[in-house]
C-alpha cells in the first residue's frame, strides 16, 4: 500500500510559520498525538526535500579563459618586495610610526610611474592588491592599469569590485597597455576588437592605431561614431589630441553638430588648436571685428590713464606716457567692442551663450572668441608688432583683464611659449597686486608656465620664490618637472630654512614640504642632513617649533633616501 504524504503550497507554509500557528492555522492536519507546530515543521521539511528533488541541475558554467601572456620583464626581486610593502602600507589602518618616518602611501604613485618607465610588469600575486589600491585611489589608476597590463583587465572581468578597469580611467585612457588577449594582428582582427572589445581595450586600440596611422585610426572611430554613447564619444574625441593633424578637420567639423554639448565643445577646442582650420579662421574674423588698434596724435602735455579708462601697462607699471611738449606724438591703444549677440553660427562653433554666474554676457562671448583665435593673427593685425609689444599696449575702457585672460587661455591651448613668456612677465612682479580688483587676476602663472621648457619653468619659479616666498608658490611648484632642477630645489629649501629661522611652525608649510619629499632630487639628501638638527629657539619663536622643524627635515631626508633606494632597485640589471 502506498502512503500519500499531504502537500501544501510553499507560500502557505511560510506564512503560517511567520505568523505562528496560534494566529494562522497550518495548511496541513496534525497526525494523532502531534501538535500544530510540529505538523507544520514536518510538512515544511518534506516540502523542502520534494522541491530540491524536483530541481533540474543547471548546466555548468564555463571556467574563465586562460590569462593572456604579458611579455614584459618581471620586476627585480628587491623592487617586488618594495611594491608588496607599499601596497601593504596602503591598506594599514593607521601610520603608527614616528612623525619623521616617510609616508609610503605617497611614494606609491612615483614608484608605479618609474616601474612603467622601465617597462616592467606586476607580479601575478600582487595584481589583486594593486587593483584594490587603484579602486581606492583614482589617481593611481592610469599607472596601475598600465603596470597590470592585459592580465589586470582579465582579472577585472572576474570581480565586480574592479569594474572601473573595464571602463578606462578618469582623466586619462590606459593607452600604454600592452596588447590584450585576442589583440588585433591584422585589419580584420583590429576591426573585431574595435567592435567587440572592452572600452579600455578600444581606447588603447584607438590610441595605438592613431599613433601608427592617424588616418586609419580616425577611420576606425568614424565607422562606429554614430552608435557610441555620448560619454564614450567624448573620451574617444579627447584621445585625438596627441596626434591631432589638419586631416582630422572634416571629422571634427561634423562633430560640431553632435547632440552632446560636451562633445561639441571638445570638437571646437580641438579645431581651434589647428591654426589653419576653418573654425579658427571664422573665430579670427569675429575677433578682428571686436578688437582693434587705435592710433591718435597727441600734442604736448601728458597722456594719462585718466584719458584711457584702463590704460595700465602690464606688470603693474604706471600707465603715464610722457609726451614731448613741442612735437606731436602718436598714442596707441587697443579698443575692444565685444559682440552684441551670440548667433547660431557662434554657438555651432563652440561659443557657450550663457555665462557663469556673475559674468557679463558680452565679456563672456568676447573671451571665447579671442581664446579660439590663432595667436599669430594679432601681429599681422597690429602692424607687425612682436608679442611683448602687443601685450604692453594699453587697453581702453576697462577691457584689459578680459582680453589678457583670453590671450592667456589661447597661449596655453596653442602651446605658444612666446605668448606665455610675454604674458607671465618677470617673476619679481606678483600675479595680483594687493588692492587690485578681482578681475585683475587674469594671469594664471601655473597654466602659462606649463607651456614653457622644463628648465625655464624651474628658473622662473625659483626667482618667484626668492621674491615672494612660498605662500603663493604651491601651484607653481606643481607644474615643474620632477625631480626639480636647480636652482628650484635650492630655492625651496632656502625658503623653508628661512621660515624655520622665523620661528613659525612647519605645518604652515606642510603642502610645500610634502611636494619637496616627492619632487626634490634624491641626490640632495646629504646636503640637507645639516637641517635635521634641533636649532636653538630664538626670541619670539613659537614654543617647540625647532623640534617640529627638525622632525620635518628628518622626514624629508629619509624620504629622499628612500626614493634613491627605489630608483636603484628598479634599474635594470
Amino acid at each position: 500500500m502506498t502512503t500519500t504524504i499531504p502537500t501544501a503550497p510553499w507560500g502557505d507554509l511560510v506564512a503560517a510559520a511567520l505568523l505562528g500557528t496560534e494566529r494562522r492555522t497550518p495548511p496541513v492536519a496534525p497526525r494523532p498525538g502531534q501538535d500544530a507546530p510540529s505538523a507544520l515543521l514536518d510538512a515544511a521539511a518534506l516540502s523542502t526535500v520534494r522541491r530540491r528533488a524536483g530541481l533540474r541541475p543547471a548546466p555548468a558554467r564555463p571556467g574563465p579563459g586562460r590569462a593572456p601572456e604579458d611579455p614584459r620583464p618581471a620586476l627585480p626581486t628587491a623592487a617586488r618586495s618594495r611594491l608588496a610593502m607599499l601596497l601593504a602600507d596602503r591598506s594599514a589602518p593607521g601610520r603608527g610610526g614616528p612623525r619623521s618616518a616617510p609616508d609610503l602611501a605617497e611614494l606609491l604613485p612615483q614608484w608605479l610611474a618609474l616601474a612603467n618607465h622601465h617597462g616592467y610588469r606586476v607580479p601575478d600575486a600582487l595584481l589583486p592588491a594593486l587593483l584594490d589600491a587603484a579602486r581606492a585611489r583614482t589617481d593611481l589608476r592610469p599607472e596601475a592599469l598600465t603596470l597590470g597590463g592585459p592580465r589586470a583587465l582579465w582579472l577585472a572581468r572576474l570581480n565586480p569590485d574592479w569594474k572601473f578597469a573595464l571602463r578606462g580611467t578618469a582623466g586619462r585612457a590606459p593607452t600604454a597597455l600592452p596588447e590584450p588577449s585576442g589583440a588585433a594582428t591584422g585589419p580584420d582582427d583590429e576591426q573585431r576588437l574595435w567592435e567587440e572589445g572592452l572600452f579600455a581595450e578600444r581606447v588603447s586600440l584607438l590610441a595605438a592605431a592613431r599613433h601608427r596611422d592617424p588616418a586609419a585610426g580616425l577611420a576606425l572611430l568614424s565607422g562606429t561614431w554614430s552608435t557610441e554613447r555620448a560619454e564614450d564619444r567624448l573620451m574617444f574625441l579627447d584621445s585625438l589630441r596627441d596626434d591631432l593633424s589638419p586631416s582630422d578637420e572634416p571629422f571634427l567639423e561634423q562633430a560640431l553638430s553632435d547632440r552632446s554639448r560636451n562633445v561639441r565643445a571638445t570638437a571646437a577646442e580641438l579645431l581651434s588648436a589647428l591654426p589653419g582650420s576653418a573654425l579658427a579662421a571664422r573665430m579670427a574674423e569675429r575677433s578682428r571685428g571686436c578688437v582693434s588698434l587705435t592710433t591718435d596724435e597727441v600734442t604736448g602735455g601728458e597722456l594719462t590713464d585718466g584719458e584711457l579708462t584702463d590704460g595700465e601697462l602690464t606688470d603693474g607699471e604706471a600707465a603715464t606716457s610722457k609726451l614731448t611738449a613741442d612735437k606731436p606724438t602718436a598714442a596707441e591703444w587697443i579698443t575692444v567692442r565685444p559682440p552684441d549677440e551670440c548667433d547660431s553660427g557662434m554657438q555651432r562653433d563652440g561659443i557657450v551663450p550663457k555665462p557663469p554666474s556673475g559674468r557679463g554676457e558680452r565679456s563672456w562671448w568676447l573671451g571665447q572668441l579671442v581664446e579660439a583665435t590663432p595667436l599669430d593673427r594679432w601681429s599681422a593685425w597690429f602692424g607687425g608688432r612682436g608679442v611683448a609689444e602687443i601685450v604692453a599696449l594699453p587697453v581702453a575702457d576697462g577691457w584689459q583683464a578680459d582680453l589678457h585672460a583670453a590671450w592667456c587661455r589661447a597661449a596655453v591651448r596653442q602651446r605658444s611659449a612666446e605668448w606665455c613668456r610675454a604674458l607671465l612677465g618677470t617673476p619679481a612682479v606678483a600675479p595680483v597686486t594687493a588692492g587690485e580688483a578681482a578681475p585683475a587676476a587674469w594671469r594664471d602663472p601655473a597654466k602659462l608656465l606649463s607651456a614653457l621648457p622644463a628648465r625655464e619653468r624651474a628658473e622662473w619659479v625659483a626667482e618667484f620664490i626668492a621674491s615672494h616666498g612660498l605662500s603663493d608658490a604651491f601651484r607653481l611648484l606643481g607644474v615643474c618637472t620632477v625631480p626639480w632642477a636647480e636652482p628650484l630645489g635650492r630655492a625651496v629649501v632656502d625658503a623653508l630654512d628661512i621660515a624655520r629661522d622665523a620661528g613659525s611652525y612647519p605645518w604652515s608649510f606642510s603642502g610645500v614640504m610634502g611636494l619637496a619629499e616627492r619632487c626634490l632630487d634624491p641626490a640632495q639628501a646629504d646636503r640637507l642632513e645639516v637641517l635635521t638638527a634641533i636649532p636653538d629657539e630664538s626670541e619670539g619663536a613659537a614654543p617647540g617649533a625647532g623640534g617640529y622643524w627638525a622632525e620635518a627635515f628628518q622626514r624629508l631626508v629619509g624620504t629622499l633616501r628612500l626614493r634613491a633606494a627605489i630608483q636603484a632597485e628598479l634599474e635594470p640589471a
